[in-house]
């Protein structure tokens, strides 16, 4: 089988290289595409050409506009590479057969109340992206076409810059840090994205009634001041020299950092219909985080 990758190089879509691997045939497209091959999601009618070319089993799109606040002032490349890219996918996966995977976010949302979102709960945006991402999952659920919808959140890696790594830099240059600690959820491994990702794919690619959208996030929940707080923790108990006390982590409101898109303050998401489903254990939050510390920070 051959599987068509999009967004190679972003965060799940390096993982996803080595998770699809063993499936099938993977040709794998950044921006800039390869030996004749478009991926540029700003073009999204581009992107059929390379579909029928390939003529793939398995189309799997990890690429995304997520520069959250940016997509506030360039609205229309927002809706481009959210929406229109992923419908112009959906319809050439439902005219091949192919079972198309996409990748969307708890920003649907509008992060109200404390219970983690069920897949089927009521959708409110709050921002540009969070709208031109439900309006690519929209596209795909209309094209008809064989499709799994991955609403995620707070994603990491070790590779490319990500929050932990921020966190370590201002810990280790400042007496004090200022952390959000009004805004919910679980940091979620791009790791743990893509071997679930392959794993249900697999599922779904035998059984099509598994198809459908489900929620994937590591397992327990945390603020953006608990996840800095754990992550300095972590960093000092390997030895790493640190500027800031374990007291000097101030935990503040949203409020207090002021952006051009509003985040949901609750980003929680339910994860049963995934874990029932694909018979999945999803593990808890830090042991993806601990994971990554362990690949980046010294011996």
């Amino acid at each position: 089988m051959k599987i068509l990758l999009l967004g190679k190089n972003g965060q799940v879509g390096w993982e996803l290289q080595r998770s699809l691997a063993p499936l099938g045939e993977v040709i794998a497209l950044g921006h800039a595409g390869a030996a004749g091959l478009a991926g540029d999601f700003a073009q999204p009618e581009s992107l059929a050409a390379t579909v029928r070319a390939v003529a793939p089993g398995l189309i799997v799109n990890a690429a995304a506009h997520t520069a959250v606040d940016k997509a506030e002032s360039e609205p229309e490349l927002a809706r481009a590479i959210n929406a229109q890219a992923p419908a112009v996918l959906a319809r050439e996966a439902a005219a091949l057969g192919a079972l198309l995977v996409h990748y969307s976010t708890d920003y649907v949302f509008d992060g109200s109340g404390s219970a983690a979102w069920v897949e089927d709960a009521p959708t409110g945006p709050l921002s540009v992206y969070g709208a031109t991402k439900l309006a690519g999952e929209e596209a795909i659920r209309a094209s008809g076409c064989r499709h799994l919808i991955l609403r995620t959140s707070w994603v990491f890696a070790a590779r490319g810059g990500n929050f932990a790594k921020t966190m370590l830099r201002l810990a280790a240059e400042r007496d004090r840090l200022t952390v959000i600690d009004d805004q919910h959820g679980a940091p979620t491994g791009a790791e743990l994205i893509a071997d679930v990702t392959a794993h249900a794919a697999r599922a779904t690619l035998a059984n099509p009634p598994l198809g459908g959208t489900y929620h994937l996030a590591a397992a327990g929940e945390t603020t953006w001041h608990g996840y800095a707080r754990h992550v300095i923790e972590a960093a000092r108990a390997r030895g790493v020299p640190l500027k800031v006390a374990a007291d000097a982590i101030v935990p503040v409101a949203t409020s207090a950092f002021p952006t051009p898109a509003r985040r949901p303050a609750n980003s929680r998401l339910d994860t049963r219909k995934l874990r029932h489903a694909f018979g999945l254990v999803l593990p808890a939050w830090q042991q993806g985080v601990e994971r990554m510390l362990d690949e980046i920070l010294p011996n």
